[in-house]
Protein backbone atom coordinates (compact mmCIF):
# COMPACT_ATOMS: atom_id res chain seq x y z
CA UNK A 1 0.00 0.00 0.00
CA UNK A 2 1.28 3.35 -0.74
CA UNK A 3 0.58 5.71 1.90
CA UNK A 4 0.89 9.77 1.38
CA UNK A 5 0.00 12.58 3.64
CA UNK A 6 -3.46 13.00 1.51
CA UNK A 7 -4.50 10.20 2.58
CA UNK A 8 -3.66 10.38 6.20
CA UNK A 9 -5.48 13.58 6.23
CA UNK A 10 -8.50 11.65 4.67
CA UNK A 11 -8.77 9.02 7.16
CA UNK A 12 -8.33 11.69 9.66
CA UNK A 13 -11.58 13.48 8.41
CA UNK A 14 -13.45 10.36 7.73
CA UNK A 15 -12.55 8.80 11.16
CA UNK A 16 -13.30 12.30 13.10
CA UNK A 17 -16.88 12.28 11.16
CA UNK A 18 -17.40 8.74 11.58
CA UNK A 19 -16.65 9.03 15.24
CA UNK A 20 -18.89 12.10 16.00
CA UNK A 21 -21.85 10.09 14.18
CA UNK A 22 -21.67 6.93 16.07
CA UNK A 23 -20.62 9.35 19.43
CA UNK A 24 -24.04 11.17 18.74
CA UNK A 25 -26.09 7.40 18.07
CA UNK A 26 -24.66 6.08 21.44
CA UNK A 27 -24.39 8.80 23.98
CA UNK A 28 -27.34 11.20 22.64
CA UNK A 29 -25.51 14.75 22.96
CA UNK A 30 -23.93 16.83 20.11
CA UNK A 31 -20.41 16.34 21.13
CA UNK A 32 -20.42 12.72 21.35
CA UNK A 33 -17.13 11.96 22.86
CA UNK A 34 -15.17 14.59 22.52
CA UNK A 35 -12.27 15.95 19.37
CA UNK A 36 -10.13 13.49 20.39
CA UNK A 37 -12.44 10.52 21.65
CA UNK A 38 -14.73 11.15 18.38
CA UNK A 39 -11.67 10.93 16.30
CA UNK A 40 -9.93 7.91 18.18
CA UNK A 41 -13.18 6.16 17.79
CA UNK A 42 -13.70 7.14 14.09
CA UNK A 43 -10.44 5.90 13.27
CA UNK A 44 -10.46 2.48 15.21
CA UNK A 45 -13.92 1.78 13.71
CA UNK A 46 -12.64 2.78 10.17
CA UNK A 47 -10.04 0.07 10.39
CA UNK A 48 -12.47 -2.61 11.92
CA UNK A 49 -15.34 -1.62 9.23
CA UNK A 50 -12.98 -1.65 6.32
CA UNK A 51 -11.36 -5.27 7.21
CA UNK A 52 -14.72 -6.76 7.77
CA UNK A 53 -16.61 -4.89 4.77
CA UNK A 54 -13.29 -6.39 2.24
CA UNK A 55 -13.93 -9.68 4.58
CA UNK A 56 -17.67 -10.31 3.60
CA UNK A 57 -17.13 -8.82 0.43
CA UNK A 58 -19.16 -6.02 0.49
CA UNK A 59 -19.85 -3.36 -2.04
CA UNK A 60 -22.35 -1.01 -1.65
CA UNK A 61 -21.58 1.01 -4.87
CA UNK A 62 -21.30 4.28 -3.71
CA UNK A 63 -18.29 6.10 -5.43
CA UNK A 64 -14.99 5.46 -6.14
CA UNK A 65 -13.74 8.70 -5.05
CA UNK A 66 -10.63 9.26 -2.46
CA UNK A 67 -13.80 10.43 -0.14
CA UNK A 68 -16.42 7.22 -1.06
CA UNK A 69 -19.44 7.42 1.19
CA UNK A 70 -18.75 3.24 1.50
CA UNK A 71 -15.72 4.34 2.99
CA UNK A 72 -17.78 5.85 5.58
CA UNK A 73 -20.12 3.63 6.18
CA UNK A 74 -17.55 1.27 6.74
CA UNK A 75 -16.24 3.30 9.50
CA UNK A 76 -19.12 4.38 11.13
CA UNK A 77 -20.77 0.75 10.97
CA UNK A 78 -17.17 -0.34 13.16
CA UNK A 79 -16.99 2.62 15.35
CA UNK A 80 -20.25 1.24 16.40
CA UNK A 81 -18.52 -2.21 16.64
CA UNK A 82 -15.97 -0.37 18.78
CA UNK A 83 -18.46 1.13 21.36
CA UNK A 84 -20.21 -2.14 22.00
CA UNK A 85 -17.38 -3.67 22.92
CA UNK A 86 -15.99 -1.26 25.10
CA UNK A 87 -19.47 -0.86 26.44
CA UNK A 88 -19.30 -4.87 26.81
CA UNK A 89 -15.44 -5.01 28.80
CA UNK A 90 -16.84 -1.81 31.09
CA UNK A 91 -19.69 -3.96 32.22
CA UNK A 92 -17.80 -6.88 33.40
Amino acid sequence: MDLNIGQIIVWVIMGALAGSLAGILIKGQRKGFGLWGNLLVGLVGAVIGGLIFDLLNINLGLGAITFTGEDLVAAFVGSLLVLAIVAYLRRR
